[in-house]
């Protein structure tokens, strides 16, 4: 199985270049530096490699459209890479996506289908026959990866000598392309992933070495929506190749990050981008010890009733 390269992520990083923010390192104490995606125009890092996957599609296929499935950031991000190029978009999100990820996605212009979470992907290859669209999957694509992997390419350029970097998993996409771009340019910087204990999977399958599958409704109990997905058989094939941990956070820990980063760092975070800062908070002398961390904060569209919970 082909795997991205870094020279992948290096196109992709001048193809996205003036449709995602390059976001700051931010200092958070003396350890820790936060790298915000919640500055992207739609919230969330996704819009990194949504928008690379459509800019590389030829324009006579990419005219027929998009379709995408997701649980609530990626929608948003297809949603307004194409408007941006001014292609119709058919997305479709669970029945539980929050309320705040389904508006956001409709106001760029697309059309959003809410199913039965274990409906998505069928309802999305749907509509991709009906309308002769092309699928933007949400992980489980090359071009997907590699616009991701620019998150990797900003940490080092801002942070040369950073010892670990945090990135939330779920189906992987983000981590397989910021270890990437890290591991090709700085191999001795330790990319570690983290996910809810709740949905633990990627975790428990980089120990087995070979993916080990729980059950969707065991990894829908975690408050973190975004992170409920499973890694594909080619995003974990970068995950064994490049990732050097995964480790897991309570759903307590989860919530206190989100009011922490709220409070000392005055940003919007939602629960799945605010687990790498848990992971931190939880034992800051032993990553510290270690070196600078940077923690990748991939998303804060969080619905406001579940932020004031945690302020």
């Amino acid at each position: 199985m082909a795997l991205v390269t870094l020279s992948d992520i290096q196109a992709a990083a001048h193809r996205i270049e003036g449709a995602a923010v390059r976001t700051p390192l931010l200092r958070f104490d003396d350890g820790l530096w936060l790298k915000p995606e919640s500055l992207q125009p739609v919230g969330a890092f996704k819009l990194r490699g949504a928008y690379n996957a459509v800019a590389r599609l030829p324009e006579a296929v990419r005219a027929r459209g998009v379709v995408a499935y997701s649980s609530g950031n990626h929608a948003q991000a297809v949603a307004y890479a194409a408007k941006l190029f001014g292609l119709p978009a058919a997305i479709v999100v669970p029945e539980d996506t929050p309320r705040v990820k389904v508006e956001a996605t409709r106001s760029h212009g697309a059309e959003v289908f809410q199913v039965p979470v274990e409906q998505r992907e069928a309802r999305a290859a749907e509509l991709v026959v009906e309308r002769g669209a092309t699928l933007i999957p949400p992980f489980d694509h090359r071009d997907v990866i590699a616009g991701q992997g620019t998150i990797g390419l900003e940490v080092l350029a801002d942070l040369p000598d950073v010892a670990t970097v945090l990135v939330p998993v779920s189906g992987g996409g983000l981590v397989s392309g910021v270890a990437t771009a890290v591991k090709a340019l700085s191999p001795s910087t330790r990319v570690v992933g983290v996910e809810p204990e709740l949905a633990g999977d990627a975790a428990a399958s980089l120990r087995a070495g070979e993916l080990v599958r729980w059950p969707a409704g065991d990894r829908a109990r975690t408050v973190a929506d975004g992170l409920r997905a499973e890694p594909s058989e080619l995003t974990f094939e970068h995950i064994l190749a490049y990732v050097d941990d995964i480790v897991t956070v309570s759903e307590e820990q989860i919530g206190a990050a989100v009011g922490v980063l709220a409070r000392r760092a005055r940003l919007v975070v939602e629960p799945s981008g605010a687990v790498t800062a848990a992971a931190y908070l939880a034992r800051p002398a032993e990553w510290a010890s270690a070196g600078r961390a940077v923690a990748v904060l991939s998303g804060g569209n969080v619905d406001p009733e579940v932020f004031a919970r945690y302020l």
